[in-house]
């Protein structure tokens, strides 16, 4: 038996750094938007229990990738034991801030579900998919979502049509450097869901990012000159709303040659949002 599945990226609209927990962990508010930019997962049942991921990735070793961790995570919490061979597409850049490898071990968790015949909740699965990543339940909940905490806190959140632009600068950021950086605004106020129409929207992590990769910096500036510019996520990936496709395309087409970026549609929920109950 096989299953193909996608995994689509994600913007956050805004993200705000409230605090940080005993631990470490940073408090968050952020505003997560699925979009159509994906990567494409192929699942192939095997009844021996091996995991095994197909394909080479280049800077990802097989034991290092998320989608073989959720495999390997949902064997271990369920007592199954069939495996699969997992092969992965790559579409999303990695450490851009799309949430590319959250996504991809969401839709490993589903679709291994699934294949698996384990019959595990919505629930069960979010709580799997936080000890992978705090950005893997939003892509389990399965709408876009208003979320607190490390992020797992998450209410549905309806938002309109809207196309966006989404530009990929040459570098990779990597989180933990951000996060821990001395210069990062941890003390940002607490907003509530009511008021995100109302406010104006900003990324806490946007400066510390644009002092230490100018590129980022240079992308927004240059975005910025058609719509509202702002990173996504720890970045580098920067984007800017457009009410439809015509205008974002538009856009696209007026950036220098060198920029490389895609115009992608917002999505109303997750594709695989109705596969798990």
């Amino acid at each position: 038996m096989k299953l193909t599945c996608p995994a689509p990226a994600k913007l956050n609209l805004f993200l705000h750094v409230t605090g940080r927990r005993a631990d470490g962990m940073h408090l968050l508010q952020t505003l997560f938007r699925f979009i159509d930019l994906s990567d494409t997962l192929h699942f192939e049942l095997r009844t021996d229990g091996v995991v095994h991921r197909t394909n080479f990735i280049e800077a990802v070793p097989e034991e290092q990738d998320l989608c073989v961790r959720a495999a390997r995570l949902l064997q271990k919490n369920t007592g199954c034991t069939l495996g699969a061979d997992i092969t992965l597409e790559k579409c999303i850049p990695m450490g851009g801030g799309l949430g590319g490898g959250s996504s991809d071990a969401a839709t490993t968790l589903i679709a291994l579900n699934r294949l698996w015949s384990l019959g595990l909740t919505r629930d069960q699965l979010m709580e799997l998919g936080l000890e992978l990543g705090a950005d893997v339940p939003v892509f389990l909940f399965g709408e876009n979502a208003f979320a607190e905490g490390v992020g797992e806190k998450l209410q549905a959140y309806e938002l309109p049509e809207a196309w966006y632009v989404v530009l990929f600068p040459p570098v990779h950021v990597p989180t933990a450097k951000i996060f821990s950086h001395p210069e990062l605004t941890r003390d940002s106020v607490s907003i509530i869901i009511r008021a995100l129409r109302t406010q104006p929207l900003r990324n806490d992590l946007q400066s510390v990012v644009c002092r230490l990769y100018p590129e980022v910096a240079s992308y927004i500036e240059t975005l910025g000159k058609y719509g509202s510019a702002m990173m996504t996520g720890s970045g580098a990936c920067v984007f800017a709303e457009f009410p439809d496709q015509a205008q974002a395309e538009a856009v696209l087409q007026k950036l220098p040659q060198t920029m490389r970026g895609v115009a992608v549609k917002g999505l109303m929920k997750h594709p695989l949002q109705d596969w798990v109950l």
